[in-house]
């Protein structure tokens, strides 16, 4: 028994001498976290044909509204989403409008994800089809496929860029 404790002690002290240690009383600098570290809503702009795409978080609400086909913010039947477009207010524009069925397929051909926020199912277009249908847009393959339009799809809306529109928001009127 006599043996055990000290090898134990032996070993405790010679650990606190391996390890060493700064016992100063100043500590290291902490370095600053950025404030803004997740994502934010933003907006991705398509130069060659001058649209302003809306690219904002998708809320637990508006997929469950997807799954339950209901209507909520950014996901619900066509009516919803030609008047959630048409009244949208986001990063300084209130021009928004529901995409074309040929707008929306363009931009999921761009090679890459260009968008922060993204979800994996059809998106509505202005487009008319058959009676009482619109198409929607599979961004996994960018093809068009008429839908009900009493039938819940999820919501991305597009503007025309103005000259001197930034991300930052509108050009200023001199």
């Amino acid at each position: 028994m006599k043996k055990l404790l000290v090898l134990v002690s032996m070993i405790t002290l010679s650990t606190f001498a391996i390890a060493g240690g700064d016992v100063s009383t100043k500590l290291s600098p902490v370095e600053a976290i950025p404030s803004k570290i997740c994502k934010t809503d933003k907006v991705f702009i398509e130069e060659d044909v001058e649209l302003m795409w809306q690219d904002q978080l998708y809320k637990d609400a508006e997929d469950g509204a997807a799954k339950q086909n209901k209507s909520a913010g950014k996901a619900g039947v066509w009516r919803h989403a030609e008047a959630y477009c048409r009244t949208l207010d986001y990063s300084g524009f209130a021009d928004w409008r529901l995409p074309t069925s040929d707008e929306l397929q363009k931009v999921h051909r761009i090679e890459g994800q260009v968008f922060n926020y993204f979800r994996g199912t059809d998106f509505w277009t202005s487009t008319p089809a058959s009676k009482g249908r619109h198409y929607v847009v599979y961004p996994a393959d960018a093809y068009i496929y008429e839908r009900k339009s009493s039938r819940t799809n999820y919501i991305r809306c597009v503007r025309c860029l103005q000259e001197g529109d930034t991300e930052a928001g509108p050009a200023l009127v001199k």
